[in-house]
């Protein structure tokens, strides 16, 4: 029978909530997709209010409030303005087919792992509808060059072109944006590679997934900065029963007695995330130093390279001298992210396990993509992109770091140079989850700091202001609205700086 909104059936779709297990607003979510999934919704379903549904799970209200949201995020709810939640319109609803006797299969016995119960980074799909998207690493249509990207794809699209990447490559990369990466982008951080030590990737994700599956078994001691990249951290998690968090400075990761213990270690040296610390060329030969001591492999994730107004240090890999170092980087956040391309740079015995792994996977990420990404590179247009973009950029962080003092004095922040985002962290009892949320309502997105933390209350009161989405005339409005969301936390205090983060 269909669940009505009735409290008794509310009650019993949820059941006991486990209080001393998984966090209860996963539990909530659960239950409500699993109930989607099974088609006991009727069409279009309202769901109780928040207020209810807190009241019937004896339950805090925003522990129900975040369910919802990101319930809202990934698309199985729709909030309507003064009138509720609901059931997605899209979704089907029909009961789900049992077999005979009524009984269906347990899926839960059946699942060798279960990545949806690890914390996640969720962002509105809608993200673009919002005015104030002070979000990292996504898309600014105006900075997109469309017209120098159209000429690269027509480019691509000749028939000699299409000749050559139509087929089927089997684990092979497009030899043309092979040689742009070695001999126009990688030296740009220092990077000189043969082609049998370069792979290209469906963004530098795969890239760390596919390294993570070569590099790390059940019991490799591994290691992740703390805090880091969530999904490093999780795709960690599910590959190894030995993942030690590593402690940071406002220099990046320490080369301490825990990074000495470790088989293969997940950094990011170019601009520490989600801190934006950029570890400086002395720390960097020794993070070295003691991985050659004690025999530890560098991943090294480059997400954020190339848009630094000055000269940047470096890449890690660059210091390199015994192939220890493998090396991760991505056109995502200085093109575009839904371009999916990225690449690894490692030793040619890497490589070539690398490109069988990934032959097991998907063969090869699209040829039209990578011969249009070639010629994007190779007709200057990738060059001149990056100036203009890191332009901008500057402008903006500028414009924030201007008014930051003003508006929010008790908060300390850090945005080293080239980052595109500003790493804060308010007075203590903030909550910014809290913030998010109440922010949202009025038109800004900010990126709770907690997910990237180990624990999450050592992240509490930090949150990413990213600023590659968000149009410099609108900055002032959107930190001027959370601003006065903060309220009294955001009276006068000795400001802290970069140091301090």
């Amino acid at each position: 029978m269909a669940v009505t909104d009735q409290a008794l059936a509310w009650t019993q779709l949820f059941g006991d909530l486990d209080r001393s297990g998984l966090a209860l607003h996963f539990q909530i979510r659960r239950a409500i997709v699993t109930a989607i999934e099974r088609g006991l919704f009727t069409a279009q379903a309202r769901l109780p209010s928040t207020r209810q549904l807190a009241t019937l799970l004896g339950v805090a209200r925003n522990t129900v409030v975040n369910a919802y949201q990101q319930l809202i995020d990934e698309g199985f709810l729709v909030a309507h303005e003064r009138s509720g939640i609901f059931l997605a319109p899209d979704l089907a609803v029909s009961q789900a087919p049992t077999a005979p006797g009524g009984r269906t299969i347990d899926w839960s016995e059946r699942l060798a792992l279960r990545p949806a119960r690890l914390r996640q980074i969720t962002k509105p799909r809608d993200w673009l509808d919002y005015p104030y998207p002070f979000l990292f690493g996504q898309f600014d249509p105006s900075l997109f060059p469309a017209n120098d990207w159209r000429e690269s794809v027509r480019a691509a699209s000749g028939v000699s072109e299409i000749n050559a990447w139509a087929g089927d490559l089997i684990d092979e990369d497009d030899p043309d944006l092979v040689d742009q990466l070695r001999l126009q982008v990688l030296p740009r951080r220092g990077i000189f590679a043969s082609a049998d030590e370069v792979m290209v990737t469906i963004g530098s994700q795969q890239a760390l997934s596919l390294l993570i599956q070569l590099l790390v078994g059940r019991n490799t001691p591994a290691g992740v900065e703390d805090p880091c990249y969530p999904d490093t951290r999780n795709m960690l998690t599910l590959a190894t029963d030995d993942l030690a968090t590593l402690a940071i400075d406002r220099q990046g990761v320490m080369p301490d007695a825990t990074f000495a213990s470790r088989r293969v270690a997940f950094v990011t040296v170019g601009h520490q995330c989600p801190t934006t610390a950029v570890m400086p060329l002395e720390r960097r030969r020794a993070l070295l130093e003691a991985a050659r001591r004690h025999d530890v492999v560098l991943v090294e994730d480059d997400y954020e390279a190339d848009l630094a107004l000055s000269d940047e240090i470096p890449a890690l890999k660059s210091l390199d001298a015994d192939g220890r170092v493998v090396y991760v980087g991505s056109f995502s956040k200085v093109l575009a992210p839904g371009l999916r391309v990225g690449y690894v740079v490692a030793p040619r015995a890497v490589i070539a396990e690398l490109r069988v792994l990934r032959r097991l996977m998907l063969r090869h990420p699209p040829s039209n993509n990578q011969r249009a990404t070639a010629m994007f590179v190779a007709l200057g247009h990738y060059r001149t992109h990056l100036r203009r973009t890191a332009s901008v950029l500057e402008e903006r962080a500028s414009r924030i770091a201007g008014l930051l003092p003003r508006l929010m004095p008790r908060f300390s922040w850090r945005r080293d140079p080239g980052a595109t985002s500003f790493w804060m962290k308010g007075p203590a009892g903030l909550d910014a989850r809290d913030l998010s949320l109440r922010a949202r309502a009025r038109g800004v997105l900010i990126e709770p700091g907690d997910i990237f933390f180990a624990d999450p209350d050592a992240g509490r009161a930090c949150f990413r202001l990213g600023f590659a989405s968000i149009r410099t005339d609108r900055i002032e409005a959107g930190l001027t609205h959370l601003s006065e969301l903060i309220g009294p936390a955001g009276a006068p205090l000795s400001q802290r700086m970069a140091e301090q983060v």
